[in-house]
């Protein structure tokens, strides 16, 4: 596994408020210079909502304003084999993400002169992504044929990405954002256990660097604990006891070598204006504590520990993304300073 002590470095989920990828860019270079991530800009273009954003390039895939949905019957035969084929030969340059879905991500890659630690992206995760509908309004998840594409497709992405990428840094990280997952259990995501492990996997093995996983609220952690993962990213403003709740998973992936991100900076704007780095500091040892009484090292928390907002900024103005952005790299400053 690559070397995950990150000593709480800040990093963030991906999204931001921007229309100006070169803005985003900057505002990240300016905060993140250790583990900088290209931005997702969902207001600059609906092509960057997290579904239409990774969807190029799938069978039969349909997308306009407010629309995305899979044709059955254009994505039937060849450009259902052209993708088994890419699959099959790992021929992930047959995929990319292009600059009218990803304009921070070619703004990001055409940045000059920094030579970060480490480099971070994301992509939508299978079970998330796999209840974009087909035309008859049945999400493809549950198709065997579209289902089995999907997290194939989305490994090709993240291949994709993670090849670009490694032009800035030798470390990348690439996270899967899977928001669904808070529903994994209830009537609306009704997904066996194995199948979720299996998909999440199917993408982690086009991922050479480190592999991520960002979920906003809560779920079951103990599927995501069993999966490739090297880095797990949780809400812990706001669900700060969810994931003590599986003290021997979480040792198990501290034990390995693996990473805790911890989403301590809020991303609503009320929250923010009543935080602090000082306050932040508390709150984070707070949540920090069940795993040490269940005998993980506080001091292995700090070393393998990053710290990010919450969930993504995108839904902040611009002054607030900034602000939290200042408060993440504040922190980390304390607690590098405190404990390291």
């Amino acid at each position: 596994m690559p070397d995950t002590r990150f000593g709480c470095l800040p990093t963030i989920i991906g999204s931001m408020p921007h229309t100006d990828p070169a803005e985003a860019c900057s505002l990240i270079t300016r905060f993140l210079g250790d583990i900088p991530v290209w931005p997702q800009l969902p207001k600059r273009s609906y092509l960057e909502n997290m579904y239409i954003q990774y969807s190029e390039g799938f069978p039969g895939m349909e997308v306009s304003p407010g629309v995305i949905q899979v044709n059955r019957a254009q994505g039937a035969g060849k450009p259902l084999e052209q993708l088994y084929t890419a699959y099959l030969e790992n021929d992930v340059d047959r995929y990319p993400i292009s600059p009218d879905h990803a304009a921070g991500l070619h703004a990001f890659l055409d940045m000059k002169n920094f030579s970060p630690r480490a480099v971070k992206g994301q992509i939508t995760g299978p079970v998330t992504w796999g209840f974009v509908n087909d035309t008859d309004g049945k999400a493809i998840i549950y198709d065997d044929v579209l289902g089995d594409a999907v997290p194939r497709f989305l490994r090709l992405k993240a291949a994709w990405q993670e090849k670009k990428l490694s032009e800035i840094s030798k470390q990348t990280i690439i996270f899967i954002d899977e928001p669904y997952m808070s529903a994994y259990g209830s009537v609306g995501v009704m997904l066996s256990r194995e199948k979720v492990i299996n998909m999440l996997n199917e993408v982690f093995a086009g991922i050479t660097g480190l592999k991520g996983i960002h979920c906003c609220g809560n779920t079951d952690w103990s599927v995501i604990l069993h999966t490739n993962a090297d880095v797990v990213n949780f809400d812990a403003y706001n669900y700060a006891q969810s994931l003590s709740l599986y003290p021997d998973e979480v040792k198990g992936l501290i034990g390995r070598g693996g990473a805790i991100a911890w989403g301590i900076v809020p991303n609503d704007e009320e929250s923010l204006a009543g935080e602090t780095a000082a306050s932040l500091k508390d709150r984070l040892e707070e949540a920090m504590a069940p795993f040490t009484r269940n005998g993980v090292r506080f001091q292995q928390l700090i070393e393998q520990g990053l710290l990010t907002p919450c969930c993504g900024l995108a839904g902040l103005s611009e002054t607030a993304a900034a602000r939290a952005m200042e408060l993440l790299a504040e922190l980390s400053k304390g607690m590098k300073e405190r404990y390291l």
